[in-house]
């Protein structure tokens, strides 16, 4: 590149040379500026909502745990590991009988989980 190239002379006749990109966009940050009373209220407005909204979803996830609720009157609900965290395995009637069976009779992981759950929902073991 030749000697002065990618940069020019001074208009004003000063002789100086400047590069032709003489300030970068965006190179220096800019200086902060107050925050007014305005902005708190609109931020505390924020803050509010967002707080009032995490509220409401923590008391509807305690009043309505879900469809299938605990283990009761012949129904069985038991949370058993899987790939991806948990699983719920819910039966009723002659299926969950037949799972509490099982569950007695055997020593594996998933019948120790399902046991308490029997006994909830009034199904014993047969002798």
């Amino acid at each position: 590149m030749a000697r002065g190239a990618g940069r020019h002379i001074d208009p004003a006749g000063s002789g100086l040379r400047r590069p032709i990109l003489p300030v970068m966009p965006f190179a220096s940050t800019p200086p902060a500026e107050q925050v007014t009373r305005r902005d708190k209220r609109r931020i505390a407005a924020v803050v509010a909502a967002v707080l009032l909204v995490m509220a409401a979803v923590a008391v509807w996830a305690a009043v309505r745990p879900g469809s299938y609720g605990s283990s009761k009157d012949g129904c069985i609900t038991v949370t058993v590991p899987s790939s991806t965290g948990g699983g719920l395995l819910h039966q009723c009637g002659q299926s969950a009988k037949a799972t509490c069976q099982r569950a007695f009779t055997a020593t594996d992981k998933i019948s120790v989980l399902t046991r308490p759950q029997c006994r909830l929902a009034g199904i014993a073991p047969t002798r």
